[in-house]
């Protein structure tokens, strides 16, 4: 069954080339029927092959609910995000491509009800193309090369799944926000509920530090009862991942602070940043402080230039006096300086240094899409067939050990485009949030890796092409962002 993977990933990846790329309706209904053709083949190479009748029923409900999805979307097109981020934290156990696997399945009935309004769409002959503008070049080439990197992938069954669960579903999420219609509401509407699921998290997390009561999570309860604090994961799976969340939620807030465009609600969005930065706290997350300092000081440095810059080069350089200065601190960096960074990193540095010696043994084509823990298994002689350890937590690393230079190029020129798109001259406030959030995740995936992985990211892609004129029937529509305004809570 592997075979059909290999047939059904490289076609779906260069059919959202086509999709990102060509300025026709017909090339387009082609390059989403090629993508839907691709993504059964896909599907059919990793389903379990026991209680078909099951599976072939949830096709046809989810097929069903995405019908009337489209239908409710053509009327109310802000429900699309809306519902999108109300279904990021829902995972539900799948079992595929041989092993169990905690996917986004709800998110995934919603990008397909998206997606038959896309086509329905352009059967009614919507000529808007190229709508994700700078990135949709270097977007649609990764995601091309990740694919037909699946034909010699080390592990074929893994790179599958990520291509099915990640790639070509989140792509299809990216184009049908970069399309939605500029409205204020919608906009008002996507940051009260952001704001709401950072309060109630962290509620959550509050509830979970109080009571010592971990949800879902077996090694985190394990690692509870051994470290010497107690780390909370809210509705989540992972405290970083959890983490990661709540900065993205405290984003839009600290935006328009700094903007003041909050009016009336400014305390209220006040103290809304004070309970998400306390669960923020207990969270214990390194990766998750260290993408809130990105967007701090990116922030400030947007509006406030190099006096910005100048005081946060200050800080770092106390902060780092001070650390120095402590004896512990001083005699880990003088002795054992290796063994303590990978401790300190919870053995990431080793990860690091292994992913670093896969891509140099393997610079053109990399080991392909999912193929990293095999590789670094066999590298290192772990055994088993899912070995947990391998797993990489920095996506660039991943990025070059799975796709060669190739893929790590368009990494870099995806992110050089999009941020270039997101801080271009005086931007507004749904292009800085946008930017800003991928910087965050940027810089969280620095350690924890997922940047591909996370349905924001992709859907902070569509947010930074939205403010950009799109083209239709070759005339480009009138810029968006000098109605920033309307975003702006009342």
């Amino acid at each position: 069954m592997m075979g059909l993977a290999q047939l059904g990933g490289p076609i779906a990846a260069l059919s959202l080339l086509l999709l990102l790329l060509a300025p026709r309706r017909k090339e387009r209904l082609a390059a989403l029927g090629f993508t839907t053709f691709g993504a059964v083949v896909l599907g059919a190479a990793i389903a379990p092959h026991h209680h078909l009748l099951v599976l072939f029923g949830g096709l046809l409900l989810a097929l069903t609910l995405a019908l009337g999805l489209a239908a409710v979307f053509r009327s109310y097109p802000w429900l699309l995000p809306l519902l999108a981020l109300a279904c990021v934290p829902i995972r539900i156990g799948v079992h595929v491509g041989g092993s169990s696997s905690k996917l986004l399945v709800p998110l995934y009935i919603v990008i397909a009800g998206a997606v038959v309004l896309l086509v329905w769409d352009l059967l009614a002959g919507d000529d808007r193309a190229r709508e994700l503008a700078a990135i949709a070049w270097p977007l649609g080439l990764y995601v091309a090369w990740t694919g037909v990197s699946l034909l010699w992938s080390k592990d074929v069954g893994e790179g599958a799944v990520e291509l099915l669960a990640f790639y070509i579903p989140f792509t299809l999420l990216a184009v049908c926000i970069a399309r939605l219609p500029w409205q204020g509401l919608g906009l008002r509407a996507m940051y009260a509920l952001v704001t709401a699921m950072g309060i109630g998290f962290a509620i959550v997390a509050f509830y979970q530090y109080e009571t010592r009561d971990i949800f879902q999570n077996p090694k985190l309860i394990n690692a509870n009862s051994y470290a010497p604090f107690f780390r909370v994961n809210s509705v989540f799976w992972d405290p970083s991942v959890y983490g990661r969340f709540l900065v993205i939620a405290m984003l839009p807030s600290l935006v328009l602070l700094v903007r003041q465009q909050l009016g009336r609600i400014g305390i209220a969005a006040c103290a809304a940043l004070l309970v998400m930065w306390a669960g923020l706290l207990i969270s214990f997350s390194q990766s998750s402080f260290a993408a809130l300092l990105v967007i701090v000081a990116g922030a400030a440095f947007v509006f406030w230039r190099w006096r910005a810059l100048i005081a946060i080069v200050a800080a770092a350089a106390v902060l780092g006096g001070i650390a120095v200065a402590q004896p512990q601190v001083r005699a880990r960096l003088q002795h054992r300086t290796v063994h303590s960074l990978n401790e300190a990193s919870s053995g990431r540095a080793s990860l690091v240094a292994v992913g670093i010696r896969i891509a140099r043994a393997n610079p053109v084509r990399g080991v392909g899409v999912g193929g990293f823990k095999r590789a670094y298994a066999h590298r290192v002689h772990l055994k088993g067939k899912d070995p947990k350890r391998a797993a990489s937590h920095t996506t660039p690393v991943t990025v070059a050990a799975e796709t060669g230079i190739p893929g790590l190029f368009l990494y870099a020129w995806l992110l050089a485009a999009v941020f270039r798109q997101a801080f271009r001259r005086r931007p507004g406030a749904v292009s800085l949030v946008a930017g800003l959030g991928l910087a965050a995740i940027f810089c969280h995936s620095l350690f924890y890796a997922d940047f591909f992985e996370d349905p924001v990211t992709w859907g902070l892609f569509g947010l930074a092409a939205l403010g950009v004129p799109q083209v239709a029937a070759g005339v480009a529509r009138p810029h968006p962002v000098e109605r920033e305004h309307e975003a702006v809570p009342a």
